[in-house]
């Protein structure tokens, strides 16, 4: 399974995370830093609740801080993996709503995380293409460029848990 982000030309973020609406951030293990160099991120207590979607040790976040984790590749999920993410999105939801803050974190804050912000967004009235759109605006170009995460969003996460639609 593959956990990380290692495509040829995909560059660091040069922010540790983004605002993609309010309370609701969208971000990563890693950035480029003022002098160019990848420098690692750490969360601390910046947020209300951290969702990871690659663990790396030391990373954060800080103690009292809710944490969230569900591995998942930068590939193709199966039905299980696509269930964690609604799971996570719901979640990011319900701590939205009560006016809590949310990170969504992933390697680079590109398409793990994207998957879930764009889940959470979906989930609270805007089409996937509009979803897509704001957090390439707001995170990076970057965000979403792979395919498949594309094709989940527009087809629904409840759909593409179902493998036999989406063959069709």
């Amino acid at each position: 399974m593959r956990t990380r982000e290692s495509r040829p030309g995909v560059p660091a973020p040069e922010s540790p995370w983004d605002e993609i609406e309010p309370g609701l951030w969208m971000g990563g293990h890693e950035m480029r830093g003022p002098a160019g160099r990848v420098e690692q991120v750490v969360v601390h207590r910046q947020f209300d609740l951290v969702q990871t979607l690659l663990r790396l040790p030391e990373h954060g976040p800080g103690p009292g801080v809710g944490h969230q984790v569900w591995p998942i590749p930068d590939g193709p999920l199966d039905g299980t993996q696509l269930a964690g993410v609604i799971r996570l999105a719901e979640a990011a939801c319900e701590a939205l709503d009560a006016g809590r803050t949310v990170l969504v974190r992933c390697f680079h804050g590109y398409n793990r995380s994207g998957l879930v912000v764009a889940h959470v967004l979906m989930r609270r009235g805007r089409s996937a293409e509009e979803a897509i759109r704001l957090i390439r605006a707001r995170r990076s170009p970057w965000a979403l460029h792979n395919g498949l995460f594309v094709d989940y969003l527009r087809a629904g996460l409840a759909t593409a848990r179902m493998p036999e639609e989406l063959t069709e």
